[in-house]
């Protein structure tokens, strides 16, 4: 004879209601065998307490986060045979190939496209310039030094040094103490009847 199977229509979009029948059957199942039921959150927590189930013993890579090595060249059957993942012919497919910096391909790079103008050495020094015109604030004698010049707002900071350049008359004979003197400034100086002096950076 056959048996009819109940079928249940649920309506669209409605999602079926969970039940406890699972858990209620397994607590029924410990309860006749006079065991207590323990749950997954109650022996996670006991293996990290206790360290039964986790040790140095038998720690492991995740499963899949290991992978062995692809082993290229080895035959049309591995699927990289042959040419072992290099294509065919060509520049990239040699060992020993190395793109320098800059290259594109053969084409004019960009660094030659660009027009070129004007030259910076490496080895200059950006030093602020004062001019021997702006120097006539001092008196006879004075004792002129970048800290001097800064608190007489002929400069806004001693770094990174200052170099005197021969603008200008020098009137008084003053003692100048700067990091770098242009020649017609040491003759203009030495000539009013000062020293110049150059400081060490």
């Amino acid at each position: 004879m056959a048996v009819r199977r109940k079928t249940v229509t649920r309506k669209k979009g409605v999602a079926p209601k969970k039940t406890d029948a699972p858990k209620k059957a397994a607590a029924q199942r410990s309860a006749a065998s006079g065991r207590k039921a323990v749950t997954r959150k109650q022996v996670t927590s006991k293996s990290t307490a206790g360290g039964s189930f986790l040790g140095l013993h038998n720690l492991a890579p995740a499963p899949g986060s290991r992978r062995p090595p692809k082993r290229i060249g080895r035959g049309p059957g591995s699927g990289t045979g042959k040419t072992a993942g290099r294509g065919s012919k060509g520049q990239l497919s040699r060992s020993g190939y190395s793109r320098r910096r800059g290259f594109e391909g053969g084409q004019m790079p960009l660094h030659r496209r660009l027009p070129k103008r004007g030259f910076r050495s490496r080895n200059r020094e950006d030093l602020d310039v004062v001019n021997l015109d702006r120097l006539g604030v001092f008196h006879k004698g004075d004792e002129v030094t970048p800290e001097r010049m800064v608190e007489k707002g002929i400069l806004k900071k001693t770094e990174p040094g200052v170099k005197v350049l021969g603008n200008g008359e020098l009137k008084v004979p003053l003692r100048i103490r700067a990091h770098r003197f242009s020649k017609q400034a040491l003759a203009k100086i030495e000539k009013a009847g000062g020293k110049a002096e150059v400081i060490s950076r």
